[in-house]
């Protein structure tokens, strides 16, 4: 069993009464880390008692799933596939890769990538796509897009331990689901999940209640900053001062926007009295290619 820390943060303001700690599944692992670790966990022991030899996977040029994937793949033997959104990434694999630290690293971890279309991305889960991948890539083990599936869910039930019973609240960023998911199923009857998008849409609801096994979960919808990886110079200030004040760094696509949001919410005094548990999900990996969007539209950078 991998354990993390728990961390008190600092409450900037006075008019509200609650406790804020932060879970630092950051640092469970270099490079699979936070809630990557623990939705891989049991895709992998499942793909090696099959006997599988290599892991075919989904996802964006800047995906942290991408990345931990690779890592993984090599610390555990296995031979590992991207299927990547953006056939033009792979008109020039040099260039890409000189511009791309997260693709760079899956490279260099060994992942071969294959770059399709983004017509046919969205395919990704049909039956017959499925079936090509298998015939193109045979004897490999197919994790969907953010890693999300019973097995994952599994994992993130782990990232709760008895210790986190204390906590009235537990708040997580959410992309494809997978993560609150577990969350809901391993919380206690006086908990309530807080799930804070990454992405606009209102279809996460119905992905979540695939996976969880109870309904005592609120989405918060209003902290994406316009949609998946979009960002502004408000969050980044944000991220950079509260690494300054408490030592911890965000990234800007998911934990980021989760803790602004919880910030926020504190400030109008929606949270008072109230002892609250944030899930640190990793993706630390994504500042490096952040800054390189940032440093070309003049904007500041996340320190």
């Amino acid at each position: 069993m991998n354990f993390s820390k728990i961390q008190k943060i600092k409450n900037p303001f006075l008019n509200s009464q609650a406790k804020l700690y932060i879970k630092r599944e950051d640092l469970l692992h270099p490079f699979v880390s936070g809630n990557k670790f623990r939705k891989l966990k049991y895709n992998l022991l499942k793909a090696k008692e099959e006997k599988k030899t290599s892991i075919v996977t989904f996802g964006g040029a800047f995906s942290n799933h991408i990345s931990a994937t690779a890592a993984a793949c090599k610390e555990q033997g296995f031979k590992s596939v991207g299927i990547i959104r953006g056939e033009e990434l792979g008109e020039n694999l040099e260039k890409t890769l000189g511009g791309n630290p997260t693709l760079k690293f899956a490279h260099d971890c060994g992942m071969k990538f294959k770059f399709i279309s983004r017509t046919a991305y969205r395919e990704k889960n049909s039956t017959d796509f499925l079936a090509s991948i298998e015939k193109e890539f045979p004897d490999s083990f197919i994790v969907p897009e953010g890693g999300t599936n019973d097995l994952a869910v599994k994992g993130c039930e782990e990232i709760l331990t008895k210790e986190d019973t204390q906590f009235d609240i537990i708040c997580c960023p959410v992309g494809t689901g997978g993560t609150i998911s577990g969350l809901i199923n391993s919380s206690k009857e006086h908990q309530t999940i807080y799930g804070f998008p990454a992405l606009k849409g209102d279809f996460l609801k119905k992905e979540i209640d695939k996976f969880a096994k109870k309904n005592n979960y609120q989405l918060i919808i209003d902290y994406h900053f316009g949609g998946y990886a979009k960002v502004n110079v408000e969050l980044i200030e944000f991220i950079n001062k509260f690494k300054q004040e408490n030592n911890i760094p965000l990234d800007p696509i998911y934990t980021g926007k989760m803790v602004y949001g919880i910030f926020d919410m504190l400030k109008k005094e929606k949270l008072n009295n109230k002892k609250i548990l944030l899930i640190h999900t990793g993706g630390l990996q994504g500042i490096e290619g952040m800054n390189k969007r940032l440093a070309k539209k003049n904007l500041p950078l996340i320190k």
